[in-house]
């Protein structure tokens, strides 16, 4: 698949680029030079969109399938300042600060009739509320941010968003939703905070 300037592989093991990762893909806040870290790479197709404009990126994963595809990718697109790292959320990049942090987290409610019996539900899997992971990553992000610093998080309106944007006004973001799209089941948008300086 072509995605841009970019050829990008894919396989039934790894979450396929689809509307979400399009939408954060092509919405990316960045300054050159930045330092960015994105969270659950996926394919690598967010990461290698910010590689052009950023200093460095570290993109990890809590899928070894994944981080092999999205490895496979940046040597096609032959990218030399993209760092992988296995881990969940913040595990592997202890002790370090971003300008910009990328996630499109699983977001989707399930019950225990939808999870999948396999790698790909770490893609999906948002448990009851579709809160599950976001809300241990919005308990931490700020740690990992520089001052100024921006978080670009993905967000359905079938899970809580305005719960997303009042967690991050609690903790010193300045919130906005830079874009969106609208399905004919729900609309997915892209929140964009920035930490505040003072």
């Amino acid at each position: 698949m072509k995605i841009g300037d970019f050829k990008i592989e894919t396989n039934n093991s790894v979450y396929e680029p689809s509307d979400d990762s399009y939408l954060l893909a092509e919405n990316l806040m960045i300054k050159k030079g930045d330092e960015v870290l994105e969270i659950g790479t996926g394919s690598g197709i967010v990461a290698i969109n910010a590689c052009t404009l950023a200093k460095s990126v570290i993109a990890t994963d809590i899928s070894y399938d994944a981080l092999r595809l999205a490895e496979m990718n940046i040597k096609i697109n032959k990218i030399k300042n993209i760092e992988l790292c296995f881990g969940n959320l913040f595990e592997s990049v202890k002790n370090k600060k971003f300008d910009l942090i990328l996630f499109n987290p699983p977001y989707l409610p399930t019950d225990k009739d939808d999870i999948l019996e396999d790698n790909l539900n770490h893609a999906f899997d948002g448990g009851i509320d579709g809160m599950k992971v976001i809300t241990p990553f919005l308990n931490q992000v700020k740690n990992y941010l520089k001052c100024g610093g921006k978080v670009q998080i993905i967000h359905s309106s079938l899970s809580k968003v305005q719960e997303t944007i009042n967690q991050l006004k609690r903790i010193g973001f300045e919130v906005e939703i830079t874009a969106h799209e609208r399905f004919f089941f729900e609309e997915i948008v892209l929140i964009t905070g920035t930490l505040n300086i003072h």
